[in-house]
């Protein structure tokens, strides 16, 4: 335990938590509050240009308008000729039109010219006749197949023109979306700044280094949650050790450049856990304060004020997973106008699952053949089950039985294999 009094922002006994009861959130109605907190900062953030090369894997920031018609002029869609007028056609000699060289002078009428795909088609042509479909004899072309006027010919716009939305804000850059941007003209992308977090790890009681002993533990959280945020999209800043002092806390959370501070341990009531006493100082709003979730129960989101918030995690190491798939996640992709990276799919449960009587319960899942199944090692100060686990199950209050379709959290990394199934049922 704690071997030293704290030095109180507040006076414990006095503040709003004082005043009136406790009222945990529901699961769901959290996660909502998350996002709903991580959209209004988003608002009025300056997007980001990125170079094509380096915008993939992110959404668009603004509407993809077209900066050019495509294509950008009358092409040429096959290789053949380019042909002014009704046929046979005399052949312009010892020339061809080429794709990336300027047109070449016009056609007149009975004239023809060969011609490469993408090419531009010179003035004057009525069609373009695929090398397939004719035959030279000497200085005449003929024609195999009867000539449609504008065959073969992409017309200049055709595909859009400049200022056309080629594709709303928030899509997916994906590789071809690259491609297609490329071919309307950009160079870069807009897309939304990464939210910037500060990780501070709370305690007296953690070691960097080295076997636990005399009361002290390793910390497990330190070395995890920057790269998880990192692989939930997040620009970590930093990863702080702070001991149990109220006024160094105070000044961290206060003094932080970050968009989300995400704090672990001190969102309890005990005699060193000084968050709600340090947000109560710092003029914090409340959003979420304690989520009906086991484990994870005291995590909290308070807003700081110009548009930055701060995620409270639980001190256990599973407890702060739970917190941070509960209120970090779609916190940080609201924030960045994406999707939460954990999906919510559904797949059946393979055996009965023990629930929380009036609490959702989030436990880690392995997929087999189709199925969940649970895995051992699940208590909150736990990582050896989520470590081998493909996702965590949303089990509804009360328990689930087997076969029953549950709610799945994909973890951001691909999925592992060969954990050992078993169920449990610790809800401290």
């Amino acid at each position: 335990m704690k071997s030293k009094e704290p030095a109180p922002v507040a006076p414990a006994a006095t503040g709003p938590r004082a005043e009136q009861p406790h009222r945990a959130t529901a699961w769901p109605e959290a996660r909502a509050a998350a996002a709903r907190a991580g959209t209004a900062a988003r608002a009025g953030r300056e997007p980001r240009r990125l170079p094509l090369g380096q915008a993939l894997g992110q959404v668009l920031a603004e509407p993809l308008r077209a900066l050019t018609d495509l294509p950008s002029f009358d092409t040429s869609a096959m290789d053949g000729w380019a042909v002014a007028g009704q046929g046979p056609w005399t052949v312009r000699a010892d020339t061809s039109v080429l794709a990336g060289h300027a047109p070449t002078a016009a056609l007149t009428d009975g004239e023809a010219i060969r011609i490469a795909t993408g090419a531009p088609v010179p003035p004057g042509t009525t069609a373009v006749i695929r090398t397939e479909h004719s035959r030279t004899e000497g200085p005449l072309l003929h024609a195999l197949r009867d000539v449609v006027s504008r065959q073969d010919i992409r017309p200049r716009g055709q595909e859009c023109r400049s200022g056309d939305e080629l594709l709303p804000a928030g899509t997916a850059v994906t590789p071809v979306v690259l491609g297609l941007a490329a071919a309307a003209g950009y160079d870069e992308l807009p897309v939304p700044p990464r939210p910037r977090v500060e990780v501070l790890v709370l305690g007296d009681e953690l070691l960097t280094a080295g076997l636990p002993h005399a009361g002290l533990i390793r910390d497990a959280l330190g070395p995890m949650l920057g790269p998880w945020l990192e692989a939930l999209g997040a620009e970590v800043l930093g990863t702080r050790r702070i001991g149990d002092d109220a006024e160094e806390l105070y000044a961290a959370v206060t003094g932080s450049a970050a968009d989300v501070v995400v704090t672990t341990g001190g969102t309890a009531a005990g005699p060193v856990d000084h968050l709600h006493r340090v947000l109560d100082k710092a003029g914090a709003t409340l959003l979420v304060d304690g989520v009906k979730v086991r484990p994870g129960h005291p995590m909290l989101l308070a807003a700081l004020g110009g548009g930055r918030h701060l995620v409270g995690l639980p001190g256990n190491p599973l407890a702060a997973v739970s917190g941070l798939l509960t209120l970090a996640e779609p916190l940080l992709a609201a924030l960045a106008g994406t999707s939460p990276t954990g999906g919510r799919g559904t797949a059946p449960v393979l055996d009965e699952v023990h629930g929380h009587p009036h609490d959702t319960r989030l436990l880690p899942v392995a997929r087999r053949d189709d199925h969940l199944v649970p895995l051992h090692y699940n208590g909150p100060a736990m990582l050896r089950g989520i470590a081998v686990a493909d996702g965590m199950a949303v089990v509804p209050p009360g328990g689930a039985r087997s076969g029953q379709e549950l709610d799945v959290l994909d973890l951001p990394w691909p999925p592992t294999s060969g954990a050992v199934p078993a169920q449990g049922a610790c809800f401290t």
